[in-house]
């Protein structure tokens, strides 16, 4: 194997205090947003830099299979939101009693109050039949494609982005509104803009659907279930 020249490296070193304070408060204080979008249009240059934030993810085989289709047109959105729409009275008769009052009276999406979204896509085949670290793991290129929007997740954190991940909808609907070919996977559709404020905690915690669990619970030593 070939050295890497030592002007393609990048010197190893940890992040200043305040520069590790500011990685883990991004990441503390991420929140999925569903409400509180305002209506105030994000600049190119800021949407630009969450996707190349997004584009800087890790990737298996550095295969980068990810697209990203950026939504601002309003029928465009107004058809994701009747995708939702569908979706999401299908899933609450999932549900009963307490619970299904409980879910009808969250807000599960942004799609119309958000300003901008993006679908981000995953290609299987963009290098190749073979990849390097998805010979056994035929996921990995899913895998890899989440890593893009948490980074891109973060990075509008740090700007003051909320940032709402729609997962409620048929994947045909979709993929007929924004003509995605067969063989490319839908992966995430996100919907972003500014917000007021975001919730100390996150929001389905705040209303009751769920908290967060212990670490202590969800880390063993060495084999599975024992507990550290």
């Amino acid at each position: 194997m070939r050295p890497v020249p030592k002007d393609k490296r990048v010197r190893s070193q940890a992040f200043s205090s305040a520069q590790r304070a500011a990685v883990y408060r991004a990441i503390e204080t991420r929140r999925d947003v569903r409400d509180q979008f305002l209506p105030e249009p994000l600049p190119e240059d800021l949407v630009r830099r969450l996707l190349e934030a997004a584009h800087r993810a890790p990737s298996v085989g550095f295969m980068q299979p990810w697209n990203f289709i950026v939504i601002r047109d309003p029928a465009m959105r107004a058809g994701a939101h009747r995708a939702f729409l569908r979706a999401n009275e299908e899933a609450a008769e999932l549900f009963t009693g307490e619970r299904q009052a409980l879910y009808r009276s969250l807000k599960l999406e942004g799609i119309l109050k958000a300003p901008l979204s993006i679908c981000i896509t995953c290609d299987p085949e963009r290098a190749g039949s073979v990849v390097l670290g998805r010979t056994h793991n035929p996921r990995m290129d899913v895998y890899s494609t989440v890593c893009a929007v948490q980074n891109l997740w973060l990075a509008a954190r740090a700007e003051g982005v909320g940032v709402g991940w729609v997962s409620i909808f048929h994947d045909a609907d979709i993929r007929s509104l924004l003509g995605i070919p067969e063989r490319i996977e839908i992966v995430a559709w996100l919907c972003l803009g500014y917000v007021d404020e975001l919730y100390s905690e996150p929001e389905l915690a705040v209303k009751g659907w769920r908290q967060r669990l212990p670490l202590e619970e969800l880390v063993y030593a060495d084999r599975w279930g024992n507990q550290e």
